[in-house]
């Protein structure tokens, strides 16, 4: 199939065990807008929003490259970023795939795309975070959070090959979904990016970018992605990664992390990784001002205090273990549940 436009929709798509054109789809956003569950909602409002005049669609950035902002996403664009996923993952016309990601955000939409643009045969549930619980289906596709795959361990093998996104997947999920017969990748993107711009299976350490995508690093070692299928301009990321090849990097944190203790730039969420399993409350690492170091790694840990174990810092390389250990009893959050670390640390 060579370049179809965003007013296209597959012969062979199928939502929910029917053909749907394009005015059947509008018909149902119709219908789900006036009748649905709050999910089916979401995908009406998305639907009638693809289909209109217009040749965008506006999105909410979750913040990866600066603050939340509103964003137009060209249609063609997605199209474009849809065809790259299928010639990516090898995914044909006719694969039984399961959507269960919330569409009022942009890995929810491309599901969407993905299928009427690849003609995929699509069922669609409520994103609820035991997706595969009461389903007996075996599907040759589906994207999720890391939650979602947390929750379904012993479900996963119903899908054939999986995509991971929205939140890092952890070393103690890797290691539960290592082994398994599904085919299971992280990937790697932002709504800027129109979601994935990179995979790895599961346990690999190097992101290998999809089709017609460029990397590179700006000065302070970010990585800077040109898909210039799906963008004008290049997107410079906040997140400091190494450049093995052409098309593959390590990630190794967020600038805004970054510790210079000593000389030596630590990244707490490598060192963070490293932790988990051995920590079984919410923490995190953090710099703090130091006389001598200019700055000092300490780890912050919620709740009640507590004398740890003399293993938890066995994985941690020299430069990698805490100072200090502070306790709070309870972190700040925002709204979404997401810890505020600056806020955090000035309560210990």
């Amino acid at each position: 199939m060579s370049n179809p436009d965003y007013h296209f929709v597959h012969s062979g798509f199928k939502l929910n065990g029917f053909h749907l054109n394009e005015d059947d789809l509008c018909r149902t956003a119709y219908i789900y807008i006036k009748e649905g569950e709050p999910h089916e909602k979401a995908v009406g409002e998305f639907l009638l929003d693809w289909f209109d005049h217009r040749d965008f669609i506006e999105m909410q950035t979750s913040g990866t490259t600066g603050l939340p902002k509103m964003i137009r996403v060209d249609k063609q664009a997605m199209v474009n970023s849809a065809l790259a996923t299928g010639e990516f993952f090898d995914l044909d016309e006719g694969i039984k795939v399961l959507h269960c990601l919330p569409t009022q955000f942009v890995a929810g939409k491309m599901m969407l795309v993905r299928a009427f643009i690849l003609g995929w045969d699509m069922d669609m549930i409520a994103p609820v975070s035991h997706p595969l619980e009461r389903l007996d289906t075996v599907y040759d596709f589906s994207a999720m959070v890391p939650l979602q795959a947390q929750n379904s361990l012993m479900q996963l093998k119903q899908v054939k090959k999986l995509i991971l996104g929205g939140a890092k997947v952890s070393q103690a999920l890797s290691n539960q979904l290592k082994g398994m017969p599904t085919k299971i990748y992280e990937t790697y993107g932002m709504t800027e990016t129109i979601t994935h711009i990179a995979a790895k299976p599961i346990g690999d350490e190097a992101f290998t970018v999809l089709p017609n995508v460029e990397i590179s690093q700006d000065e302070r070692q970010c990585l800077v992605i040109d898909p210039y299928v799906i963008c004008d301009e290049p997107v410079v990321t906040n997140d400091v990664v190494e450049i093995v090849s052409d098309t593959q990097f390590i990630w190794l944190g967020r600038y805004d992390n970054v510790i210079n203790s000593g000389g030596v730039k630590l990244y707490p969420e490598q060192i963070e990784e490293k932790l988990s399993e051995h920590i079984d409350r919410r923490y995190f690492v953090k710099g703090m001002p130091d006389e001598t170091l200019g700055e000092k790694l300490v780890l912050v840990i919620e709740g009640e205090p507590y004398a740890l174990e003399d293993d938890v810092f066995k994985r941690l390389g020299k430069f990698e273990k805490p100072k200090e250990i502070l306790f709070v009893p309870k972190f700040a959050e925002t709204v979404s549940g997401k810890v505020i670390r600056d806020k955090s640390l000035q309560e210990a």
